[in-house]
């Protein structure tokens, strides 16, 4: 039998079916616009200028940058003559931020900030402050900044614990300096590990995030931030459907260490590990694959005073299971130093329960890379590691500094990447402390004489110390 409908009556039903299917789209509309309206006044631009030295071409003395651009564009890299003087020019970035407390307090990530000599916050009201630089955690990409400011808009802080796989979230930042963007989409995982990340639990989103997004805040429709935008996975450069938040129940802490102490504090082992795989699992005799792999032990650590050993996997963490090797980290780092712990481990075919004390990692200004290798953020604006014993034998050298990355003073100076530092005043450094130590003992104003060697050649740079980079 077929069932006949009056052409009015019809109408009516899809009319009515329309505006039911309808009705969701527009409440979440009005949801998003009322959310930016709310909160967009606390969402805040930042731009950054970071003086950098170049060669100019010798060939052509091109003062103007514009200029000397229009010219490069005819040769190929490193083509342009040689010979020219030195000259400083201002490396410009930008990224966003979001204001945490009405006393001028800014969230942000690390890698907006970090290595700038000046960094500037414009509000959605027009105001430009210049920001000082709080402090940083290059571990969690997670930076605070301050601007001579009161009663200013702040946001509301969600919980990501409640947040679901599915649920709506929105950015607002400036994607390539188009100031307060609005961008929604969804979860689309939650503690995501990345390759190069050890400590985050990353929420995964398909929010279009693009450069200037950068330490912008992720909402829920709640009006709650519950992220801060961090990276993209793209190999254009550009957005391509995945993009990574930090929690911010983890930022928060973090910024909280940084406000009151300068540095963030975090538990340690020593230990190298790494996943288990299902063949690595059969191996060993695990039922399935799960748990942290121990695969190297640092002597004199923590792990080592506990009797942690190689071929170890680690199943539990006082009580809380380690399913993949990236969870052992995120928990250990999240444990107060001096607190004593129970681990149980996978050993030779059945488990083990051992007591320990969690130490405090190194600060991100001494970090352990090895036996005997250094890495450091030193005064000055030097990135140090110390060498190896198989390297000095190698360059014939009794001491000697590495320099990884020069910045700031070390860089306006002409010390560059890959130069090694053989003295300071001249007394022969080997370790990155003792160059800490000379370097921290010269008045700011004054200069260091640096004994560097370059290539098969020996010269003395004059480091004249500013104090901006302390």
């Amino acid at each position: 039998m077929k069932l006949s409908i009056p052409n009015g009556l019809f109408g009516a039903v899809l009319l009515l079916a329309a505006s039911l299917f309808a009705l969701p789209a527009r409440a979440a509309a009005v949801d998003v616009a009322d959310l930016v309206e709310k909160n967009g006044p606390a969402v805040v631009n930042i731009s950054t200028t970071k003086i950098v030295q170049q060669r100019a071409p010798g060939a052509f003395p091109l003062p103007e940058d514009d200029v000397y651009d229009f010219f490069r564009r005819f040769f190929p890299p490193g083509a342009m003559p040689p010979g020219g003087p030195m000259r400083e020019i201002p490396a410009r970035g930008a990224g966003s931020g979001f204001i945490v407390s009405g006393d001028g307090y800014i969230m942000t990530n690390a890698h907006v900030v970090q290595g700038a000599d000046e960094v500037t916050v414009k509000l959605i009201d027009k105001r430009k402050f210049t920001a000082k630089v709080v402090g940083y955690d290059t571990r969690t990409d997670i930076a605070v900044i301050k601007i001579n400011a009161s009663k200013l808009p702040t946001v509301t802080i969600g919980d990501p614990d409640k947040l679901r796989v599915g649920e709506a979230v929105v950015a607002i930042g400036s994607p390539f300096g188009f100031e307060n963007s609005v961008t929604s989409g969804i979860v689309s995982a939650k503690g995501r590990a990345l390759p190069s990340e050890s400590y985050v639990p990353f929420i995964q989103t398909d929010v279009a995030v693009n450069p200037g997004n950068s330490g912008g805040p992720l909402f829920n429709l709640k009006g709650e931030v519950v992220g801060v935008n961090s990276q993209i996975y793209s190999r254009s450069g550009g957005y391509q459907g995945l993009s990574f938040a930090i929690p911010i129940d983890l930022a928060m802490e973090v910024a909280t260490q940084i406000k009151s102490t300068g540095k963030v504090s975090r538990g340690w082992l020593g230990v190298v590990i790494q996943e288990v795989s299902s063949d690595l699992a059969e191996s060993f005799g695990l039922d399935r694959p799960r748990g942290a792999l121990i695969a190297e032990v640092q002597e004199g650590s923590p792990a080592a005073k506990g009797g942690l050993m190689v071929s170890d996997v680690v199943l539990k963490f006082d009580g809380k299971p380690i399913e993949s090797s990236g969870d052992l980290p995120r928990i250990v780092g999240n444990t107060k130093p001096g607190t004593k712990a129970v681990m149980q481990v996978w050993r030779k075919g059945g488990l083990k329960d051992l007591s320990l004390v969690i130490g405090e990692m190194p600060a991100e200004d001494k970090v352990a890379l090895g036996p005997g290798d250094q890495k450091s953020y030193s005064r000055g604006g030097l990135v140090l590691s110390e060498l190896t014993s198989e390297q000095r034998k190698e360059l014939r050298l009794s001491g000697g500094l590495l320099v990884q990355e020069a910045t700031g003073d070390a860089l306006r100076a002409g010390i560059r990447e890959g130069d090694l530092i053989l003295a300071v005043n001249n007394t022969e450094v080997r370790t990155v402390e003792q160059f800490r130590r000379l370097i921290g003992a010269v008045a700011v104003g004054k200069s260091a004489a640096i004994l560097v060697r370059r290539g098969d050649s020996s010269l003395y740079i004059p480091l004249k110390i500013t104090g901006s980079n302390d």
